[in-house]
């Protein structure tokens, strides 16, 4: 859904108060790790609220019998996060395939607020007087690396622990200075193995954020079309924010997908040896 600006500004001074953080108004990198996005963290954890209720409500209202749909997509979702935890991590899953499926529905939840109209909280601010308190806001956590680096993050730290827990201290730390070429060539081996973890950590946040940020910009592109007062305009507005907005839910539930799926690879390699 997409609403047409409402404030006289060009296109880049559009753009650039949409991609502002509460926090750092000022802000007009796209990545700043020295200042707290407060608006992210704040959707971060209602997306994570909000994941934690609807499957709660979905274990509370679970029956033997016929299920209800929503019983059904629930179950259809967990079965279908169940079975790759099972086809990528051997050993005990009876914590990663629950984290697997939390990682699925927050990151889905995260990216669906994408889908909010880009100028809702501009035009909510206004109307209960804090657009001079409030002038920036973003929604979207998934489309601020802070955001996505801070999960990411949160994926590393589970990497080490389970090559720890499985392979003993000793073990992985034999690991790190003897694979891939030996022990012969411990130092080599020690870099390799710690740009890995470094590369995996990365790649993981910057995989999501990039979608996510070429999505939020291509809504923002596409509202610009309802600000301008010619037919074409508008109906450009219209038909490629709908064609958009469809084909960004594919979008929303692939990377998510994608980002279960690298979180069960990288938990599952912790589990194997060289």
């Amino acid at each position: 859904m997409i609403v047409a600006p409402s404030e006289a500004l060009t296109s880049s001074e559009y753009i650039v108060h949409h991609l502002g953080h509460l926090a750092s108004a000022h802000q007009t990198k796209i990545v700043d790790f020295s200042i707290i996005n407060i608006d992210t963290i704040f959707w971060s954890v209602f997306a994570g609220v909000v994941g934690s209720l609807l499957m709660y409500l979905a274990a509370r209202k679970a029956t033997a019998g016929v299920p209800g749909r929503f019983q059904a997509f629930v179950e259809m979702v967990v079965e279908m996060v169940d079975d790759q935890a099972k086809g990528i991590v051997h050993g005990d899953r009876s914590f990663i395939a629950p984290l697997a499926l939390t990682v699925f529905v927050w990151v889905a939840l995260m990216n669906s607020l994408d889908f909010l109209p880009v100028d809702m909280f501009s035009f909510f601010f206004t109307l209960v007087g804090l657009d001079s308190v409030i002038s920036y806001h973003r929604v979207v956590p998934t489309a601020d690396l802070n955001g996505t680096m801070g999960i990411a993050l949160g994926v590393l730290v589970l990497m080490l622990y389970y090559s720890l827990k499985i392979k003993g201290v000793g073990g992985f730390l034999h690991e790190l200075v003897a694979a891939p070429f030996g022990i012969w060539l411990a130092p080599a081996n020690l870099l390799l193995n710690l740009i890995e973890f470094v590369a995996k950590t990365v790649s993981l946040a910057m995989r999501l954020f990039g979608n996510m940020y070429a999505g939020e910009l291509l809504f923002l592109l596409i509202a610009l079309l309802g600000s301008t007062a010619t037919a074409f305009g508008f109906v450009g507005h219209v038909i490629g924010g709908s064609i958009w907005a469809i084909f960004h839910i594919l979008i929303v539930l692939l990377q998510a997908f994608i980002f279960m799926m690298l979180t069960l690879v990288y938990i599952g390699q912790a589990h194997e040896t060289h």
